[in-house]
């Protein structure tokens, strides 16, 4: 064999290994994390546009429901997991809706 062809080989088993042993845990915590930002940022259109004037309908009361609970639910695993960027995201995310949410009521 060549070393060209040695050296495709050995490129070939480090991307392998790359993939196999580092990109999965990367991609899973990845994963979560922005599972906690898109769940936050699913209210954020329609209060926008309810703090703007441009609707005046609220966001359904079972959608929110649902969005909060997983919410809290992923800050308990991030807390029993001791997962400091998921503990800082979703505690920021509640602080960001709360505030959202009183600049609605007390417009």
């Amino acid at each position: 064999m060549n070393t060209s062809k040695i050296t495709v080989l050995r490129f070939y088993v480090l991307v392998r290994k790359f993939f196999l042993d580092h990109l999965k845990k990367i991609t899973a915590d990845t994963l979560g994390w922005l599972t906690a930002i898109v769940l936050h940022a699913a209210t954020v259109p329609s209060m926008i546009a309810l703090m703007t004037a441009l609707s005046d309908r609220l966001p359904n009361l079972d959608v929110i429901l649902f969005i909060w609970t997983a919410l809290v639910l992923l800050f308990a695993r991030a807390i029993i997991l001791r997962d400091q960027l998921n503990i800082i995201t979703i505690g920021a995310g509640f602080i960001a809706q709360a505030v959202m949410m009183a600049f609605v009521l007390y417009k």
